[in-house]
């Protein structure tokens, strides 16, 4: 079978202006199958604006889809290494070769960055980590930070998808698959797109996201020069670094979650969990197959409070599951009591088809649902109203979601966007949507906050 190599000329680099679009050589070896994957890498680095230089000098950076098949493949992938590298220094490694990055390493350990055969995005990645896209307001079609339909001041990060767990009320896993969890270094460089596109608050989500990387081994990742590890404690460090409110969303009660507290304390990420723990019963949870049912999540929440104590957890939380009795009700009660989390959030069960928990005996009547349902929010209004009549008098910093008729509504660090309260400011002034406020508290209701600019 005939071997199509693709290969850059040497020649005196072209002096560009400043803002040119970036360069990208390419040099591709081994068969018609790698070939393609050579044309789809380009195809996809060609519509983001990048250029394909014809010379190493001309490029500001060398991508080499190497061949090993046979040695003697191995040795022309390892020579085109080596000429890349001496002509221009700036080189990623992709294709059959890469597969075994200790080869290309130990020999050339000066390259950018290795990665396996048909990965694409980890090529494209590699590219916008070390040669970012340039935008051209004029001519793309698309922001840099893509199109997004919430607010410019604030933006959801999906950092994986699908979930291992097996609960038994959900059927998330059937329709989404396991967990999927976006490397390290991907995520971090969408967050850094946001930020610079304007966004002020990056609100984490996923199904799971305190289990994020675990599919992927906690695979390294390199951004601004220094390595992540693919895990949840790593992206909170990693996004602290970009100076926005970071707001952890869907954070199971694990025990290695206790290490982003002190992250939080110092104010690097929010102090602000979300928490989904569904119920305060041990053989609830059981039923339920809740991961970590058998954590004594109370003395978590304890701990997490006496390293962080302006710490906000929310939850949400169902009654009337199959089989629920008065005791275990109770025990939620009880629960909630001992807990007094800030931001609660309560559903009332109903099956789903293909859901588990359908085959459950002793399915709760609608009117006692209902009558638990009613019980459990007027428990979690009193808390929420003993714990904001706290803050009245305290200075908060606040960010302003819209102003109308001279109030604007703002939110602090403890509430998240469409799920939790609002800070009112009747004096709102000058403030646009977007714009960070000083305000000092001077009223509290169930859920909501009044304050005055400072």
């Amino acid at each position: 079978m005939p071997r199509p190599r693709t290969r850059l000329r040497r020649g005196p680099g072209a002096a560009a202006p400043a803002e040119r679009a970036p360069r990208v050589g390419f040099v591709s070896l081994g068969c018609p199958k790698a070939l393609v994957d050579s044309e789809r890498i380009l195809t996809q680095l060609r519509a983001e604006g990048y250029e394909v230089a014809p010379t190493y000098e001309a490029a500001d950076l060398v991508v080499v889809n190497t061949c090993g098949f046979i040695d003697a493949a191995v040795d022309e992938s390892l020579d085109a290494i080596g000429e890349a590298l001496e002509h221009n220094g700036r080189v990623i490694v992709t294709g059959c070769l890469g597969a075994r990055p200790e080869r290309i390493l130990e020999r050339h350990p000066r390259v950018l960055k290795v990665t396996g055969p048909h990965a694409y995005e980890d090529v494209v990645g590699a590219v916008h980590e070390h040669l970012p896209p340039r935008h051209d307001p004029f001519l793309d079609l698309l922001p840099p930070e893509g199109v997004r339909l919430t607010p410019r001041h604030y933006a959801y990060l999906k950092i994986a998808e699908g979930c291992n767990n097996r609960c038994s009320f959900c059927i998330i896993p059937s329709m989404r698959g396991r967990l999927a969890s976006r490397r390290i270094d991907e995520v971090l460089r969408e967050a850094e797109r946001l930020v610079a596109a304007g966004v002020k608050e990056l609100l984490v989500i996923s199904q799971d996201t305190s289990a994020y990387g675990a599919d992927l081994r906690y695979a390294p990742g390199a951004w601004r020069g220094t390595s992540y590890q693919t895990r949840f404690v790593d992206l909170a460090r990693g996004l602290a670094e970009l100076g926005a409110w970071v707001r952890l969303h869907y954070v199971y009660p694990y025990p290695h979650v206790d290490e982003v507290i002190p992250l939080m304390a110092a104010r690097r990420v929010l102090p602000y969990l979300d928490v989904p723990f569904q119920h305060g019963s041990p053989t609830v949870l059981r039923r339920m197959r809740r991961p970590a049912h058998s954590e004594n999540t109370l003395a978590r929440i304890r701990a997490w409070r006496a390293q962080c104590p302006d710490l906000t957890i929310r939850s949400t939380f169902i009654v009337g599951f199959p089989g629920e009795t008065d005791s275990e009700f109770a025990q939620l009660l009880a629960w909630l009591d001992e807990a007094e989390l800030d931001r609660v959030g309560c559903f009332k069960y109903s099956p789903v088809a293909g859901a588990a928990a359908n085959a459950l005996p002793d399915h709760v009547a609608p009117e006692l649902q209902e009558q638990r349902y009613a019980r459990f929010m007027e428990r979690a209004a009193a808390i929420s109203r003993r714990r904001l009549a706290q803050r009245v008098g305290r200075h908060l910093r606040v960010l302003v979601d819209a102003v109308a008729d001279g109030t604007a509504t703002a939110r602090s660090e403890a509430d998240a966007p469409q799920i939790d309260g609002v800070v009112r400011i009747a004096n709102a002034g000058t403030l646009r949507p977007g714009d960070w406020a000083e305000v000092r508290i001077v009223a509290a209701d169930d859920y909501d906050l009044t304050g005055r600019l400072a």
